[in-house]
């Protein structure tokens, strides 16, 4: 996740840092889906950019319940902090 993290070049002009809370399910297959941020980081392009990243993450490996596979949904932090 935080190697493919660009921060956003205005954000980062204006020193903006934060922590964008973002909530995703994972389907059956392992794709992931419905990317929403939960607790924004107070800034439109870091939650963009924290929406961006998650949504273009490799399929994962599905949820198992009693040997089937389900869905499940997880919540992630992505930080933002310059230096």
């Amino acid at each position: 996740l935080a190697e493919n993290l660009r921060y956003p070049s205005m954000a980062a002009e204006n020193g903006i840092t934060g922590r964008a809370v973002c909530q995703f399910v994972v389907n059956k297959d392992g794709a992931i889906v419905d990317v929403q941020v939960v607790r924004s980081s107070g800034d439109d392009s870091l939650d963009r950019e924290a929406i961006r990243v998650i949504k273009a993450m490799p399929k994962w490996n599905p949820g198992q319940q009693r040997g089937k596979a389900v869905r499940v949904k997880y919540t992630v932090p992505v930080n933002f902090k310059l230096g």
